[in-house]
């Protein structure tokens, strides 16, 4: 028997039927919103660790400052060095134990060829640990 039906001659009667369609609806989408949302709740893992006596960390080696001005001078700890001096003093930072980290320093205006040449000097000798230093980004 349809609702809408062309009687007109019977009394209207009040709808007692709800739809219930939409409010599941919406209940199945909070339920899987709930569902993903729910690890995000958990702050950390509580975990009973093992204790045990262990020594400080190892202090870092020395580290070498090389720095390169514009004008191409390299400078091995803020002192200049000529290009023939400069392979000797890598392959002794090569053979320390443990190995120094190099901490490059290069003006801005330095050619990359300047760069990249003391790098595979560098990496010849075995050197592997090789910083790039830079002055942080100033707000404008």
């Amino acid at each position: 028997m349809a609702f809408g039906g062309f009687n007109h001659h019977r009394q209207k009667e009040s709808m007692a039927d709800i739809n219930v369609t939409p409010m599941v609806d919406v209940m199945l989408v909070l339920l899987v919103i709930f569902i993903l949302a729910a690890p995000m709740f958990t702050h950390a893992v509580k975990l009973d660790l093992p204790k045990a006596q262990a020594s400080g960390a190892p202090q870092p080696a020395d580290a070498v400052r090389i720095s390169i001005d514009a004008a191409g001078t390299v400078y091995w700890n803020e002192e200049a060095v000529q290009p023939a001096e400069l392979q000797p003093r890598l392959a002794g930072a090569a053979r320390r134990d443990p190995q120094p980290e190099l901490q490059l320093r290069a003006d801005r205006a330095t050619r990359y060829e300047a760069v990249a040449q003391l790098m595979a000097a560098a990496q010849q000798e075995g050197l592997t640990k090789l910083v790039f230093v830079t002055d942080p980004k100033e707000n404008e």
